[in-house]
């Protein structure tokens, strides 16, 4: 069995830019990738500068590109477990196929659950939103509605209405706005509607309203919600490496694997970067997160191999 240097768990942002970073250091490196990137039902990426706007898998292809320039290999497959032994790592994939390495680089991303509305999962990705850097200014100036399942969506709200005069607050599950809430979402124009949201009206392939418990339907085109995000780490768990829940001002954003300034994780040899170890993270500081990870590994593998160096040395 060949065994890498590297092996990548994740072809996405993240992934790739680990890859690059550590085959320009001429170390092998395997990428294995499921084809199943967070941003898959994105039309585009954006904020990512000189690549604004390009479809996700068309950068990841140019990625995949530039990786095998230098002599990183691929493997199409699911990871399904990954153990460590005193030779290293050993990861199986869906398959039963397994590959081992010196390292690895988890850059699987994660999961976002929706709120159990229907309609949200049919529309997510079209007119069915949740950042307003990754699709604000493709929903400027239409009627937003914003669905509110915790305290989060009025810090989300205000960021929709710099997009759009017409932005209602849907209070869902959420609870009361405090007084000084009130006042804000007031003097900014936002309507709020009180109630739970029932579904998505959705005709000729586009939302139309939002209908409420009780039949009354708030017209709308784009309804921005927050996901609760779970790190695709389950392989993890065999070698003692579990995702740990990610909070912001009290509230519960998800999970995540903790990291490092440089991506290293608690478990030895083993790193991680982008959505899987930093929710919050969009496309460019996913790859940076990849880049310094890549170095890390890079250095980890140097120590080593200079510590074995000076003890063949010495023998």
């Amino acid at each position: 069995m060949t065994k890498y240097d590297v092996i990548v768990i994740g072809g996405g942002a993240a992934g790739l830019s680990g890859a690059q970073a550590l085959v320009r250091s001429r170390r092998s490196v395997l990428v294995i990738d499921d084809g199943s990137p967070r941003n898959a039902p994105a039309d585009g990426v954006h904020n990512f500068l000189t690549r604004d706007g390009v479809p996700p898998r068309e950068i990841y292809a140019i990625g995949r590109e530039e990786v095998e320039g230098y002599g990183g290999e691929f493997v199409d497959g699911t990871v399904t477990t990954a153990r460590r032994d005193e030779q290293g790592f050993t990861v199986e994939l869906a398959d039963g196929t397994a590959y081992r390495s010196r390292r690895l680089l988890v850059t699987t991303g994660l999961t976002d659950v929706l709120p159990d509305v229907p309609g949200l999962a049919e529309r997510w990705g079209k007119d069915v939103v949740h950042c307003p850097y990754c699709h604000g200014w493709e929903v400027r100036d239409q009627a937003i509605g914003v669905l509110a399942t915790s305290p989060m969506a009025l810090h989300q709200v205000q960021l929709f209405r710099q997009l759009s005069d017409d932005v209602t607050l849907f209070l869902h599950t959420a609870p009361e706005p405090t007084g000084e809430q009130w006042e804000e979402l007031a003097a900014r124009g936002i309507s709020v509607v009180q109630g739970k949201v029932e579904q998505l009206e959705v005709t000729d392939d586009r939302i139309t309203g939002v209908r409420l418990e009780g039949g009354k339907v708030v017209p709308r085109q784009v309804l921005a919600i927050q996901t609760t995000v779970r790190a695709r780490a389950g392989f993890l768990a065999d070698l003692g490496l579990e995702p740990t829940l990610v909070e912001s001002n009290g509230v519960e954003v998800g999970t995540a694997v903790q990291v490092d300034g440089m991506g290293a994780t608690q478990v030895p040899g083993v790193f991680a970067a982008g959505n899987v170890a930093n929710p919050m993270a969009q496309v460019m500081p996913s790859a940076a997160a990849g880049l310094m990870a890549g170095a890390g590994l890079n250095f980890d593998l140097i120590s080593e191999e200079t510590r074995l160096a000076v003890a063949a040395r010495s023998s």
